[in-house]
């Protein structure tokens, strides 16, 4: 089994911290089947610091596989109207490897949600109870104030420094050994997507008093839902920053100074995105043929842009859908089952649908 899935899970932007291709491992598939013997010292690619975290906390790495989950999943919801749809780690194996070569918009994304998702997971494996090393957030007891008055910290808050504090040190070791434009890049871009998560950290609050009055109030910090943190790095993603390396090799300038400088909230790249609308290896493209468009829409899923202009297909099929929706005092919505005749369109394959390779 380890043969058999080496060659998927290696591609996932997290191994591109430890590992550059073609570099195999299964460690990603150690945690994602939540294997207890994570062998530390027989994954290769791993740079030291790496092994010792993961020597000392073996438990955390299964954590992490629930975070890679969670990450794939929220890009690929992000990218479902693109060209680039963010599956090529189920689609073509080692093609999301080649997208993270480059040092496009799409790579700052997938390393910025990627290194979010590690925050979420070590942090949410801390409120349940699932590590060693962690707890609820310490800090968050006894009294405090906020705009509504006093209150008391009580139930589990969640580590989110905990989560970062590790993340950064998972994450960012192997970048931190190189001193290249594109390893200040990715630490740039990860250093992006961990703040993202704590940007949407929130209090919640539990009343008590006479018939639930707040005269005495118990609060506790808690994540919000992953979306939120994808949503807003996608609008990082459709606002990121073109840069260069200045003179001295210590940090970027923007490559065109009519836009501004970059901020620690914001995704940077270095080169511009293919196309996308090719079977590309070299790029990591799958091309578009065959992908669902929306020929009435004027956006990125339209016809005319996800099909590059080489026209559509279209198939009537039919399909059930719930229809007549009813609401039921008290509480409930039935629905009817209606037979649906609907028009699918695909984008047409180019005269040439093999994959296009410059090596």
């Amino acid at each position: 089994n380890m043969n058999f899935l080496s060659g998927i899970w290696w591609s996932l932007p997290l191994v591109l911290v430890w590992a550059t291709p073609p570099v195999t491992s299964s460690w990603w598939y150690m945690g994602a089947v939540g294997s207890s013997r994570v062998m530390c010292d027989n994954v290769p690619g791993l740079v030291s610091r790496q092994r010792q975290l993961c020597r000392r906390h073996p438990e955390a790495m299964l954590s992490i596989g629930r975070g890679v989950a969670a990450w794939t999943a929220e890009c690929q919801h992000q990218f479902r109207r693109h060209r680039w749809d963010c599956n090529a780690l189920e689609r073509g194996q080692r093609l999301l490897g080649r997208v993270l070569l480059r040092s496009s918009r799409e790579s700052a994304f997938v390393h910025a949600i990627s290194s979010a998702g590690v925050v979420f997971a070590i942090t949410r494996a801390c409120s349940q109870g699932e590590l060693k090393s962690c707890s609820c957030d310490p800090k968050k007891k006894g009294p405090a104030k906020d705009s509504k008055g006093l209150f008391d910290w009580g139930g589990c808050s969640d580590n989110i420094d905990y989560g970062v504090r590790f993340a950064r040190a998972f994450v960012d070791a192997k970048e931190r050994r190189g001193k290249d434009a594109r390893a200040l890049m990715n630490l740039h871009n990860n250093r992006a997507g961990r703040k993202a998560v704590k940007r949407f950290l929130k209090q919640e609050c539990k009343c008590h008093g006479v018939s639930g009055s707040c005269t005495l109030r118990t609060c506790w910090l808690a994540m919000a839902d992953f979306r939120k943190t994808g949503d807003y790095l996608w609008k990082k993603y459709n606002g990121a920053i073109q840069v260069v390396m200045n003179q001295d090799g210590t940090g970027f300038t923007v490559a065109n100074k009519r836009f501004k400088k970059p901020t620690k909230n914001d995704l940077v790249y270095f080169e511009s995105s293919p196309d996308y609308c090719i079977r590309d290896r070299d790029v990591g493209s799958l091309g578009t043929a065959g992908r669902v468009c929306n020929h009435t829409s004027r956006g990125m899923d339209s016809c005319e842009v996800m099909c590059c202009g080489r026209g559509y297909d279209t198939a009537r099929v039919s399909r059930m859908t719930k229809c007549e929706c009813k609401f039921h005092w008290c509480c409930a919505v039935r629905c009817q089952d209606c037979l649906e005749v609907v028009d699918i369109h695909t984008c047409k394959a180019p005269r040439s649908a093999g994959w296009i390779s410059r090596t």
